[in-house]
């Protein structure tokens, strides 16, 4: 009997090495495919994680392409608008001038008229020329300037034909006499000028 108990002894110590054994294994294996699990599950989460960053950064880049966008515009409609408001202020300053100097014209005319007539006060006739001589001055810092028309083939744009006379000593559609002085400011017409056309 004691030897069968110590075979069974032996016997079940075998089976409980035997037990321990697999249950290693057991262990080993779980702790393996849990291993490779938790790889797997990394893995994902990592693959997901940056589909997501990939996405965020295309979003990100797509709306900093359309702010770019807006503010290239803005920046152009401002330029545009800054353009435009010279132009205006400079057009409005331009129409000031000219109606001020049309105003004038008539002034200056007179003056010539004054000068083309003989006096005999030296001092006043010296003294109408100084004053014409300095509207004129005045005129041509403020880019007025007059047309000139006697001699000059006659131009519609520049010339306002009031007569027309025959006269062989002038060339054909050629300005004879100019009756009132034309004037330009800025190349733009302001006042036209009186001519007598001849042929």
């Amino acid at each position: 009997m004691n030897l069968e108990l110590k075979r069974k002894g032996e016997t079940m110590e075998e089976n409980q090495n035997v037990e321990q054994v697999q249950d290693e294994k057991v262990e080993e294996v779980t702790i393996e495919n849990e291993t490779v699990e938790v790889e797997e599950t990394t893995q994902a989460v990592e693959e997901n994680e940056t589909s997501e960053t990939e996405a965020k950064l295309v979003e990100a880049e797509a709306k900093a392409a359309e702010y770019l966008d807006r503010w290239q515009r803005l920046m152009a409609e401002f330029d545009n608008y800054r353009k435009r408001s010279e132009k205006e202020k400079a057009d409005s300053q331009d129409y000031a001038i000219s109606n001020t100097i049309v105003e004038l014209l008539p002034v200056i005319d007179n003056f010539e008229r004054a000068l083309k007539v003989e006096s005999t006060d030296k001092a006043l006739f010296a003294g109408v020329e100084m004053i014409y001589k300095q509207m004129m001055g005045l005129l041509e810092k403020l880019h007025v300037t007059p047309i000139e028309a006697v001699g000059k083939e006659f131009d519609p744009n520049l010339h306002n034909a009031i007569m027309h006379i025959d006269d062989e000593a002038f060339g054909e559609n050629t300005v004879a006499e100019e009756l009132q002085k034309g004037y330009l400011y800025k190349e733009k017409v302001i006042r036209y000028s009186l001519v007598k056309v001849a042929n």
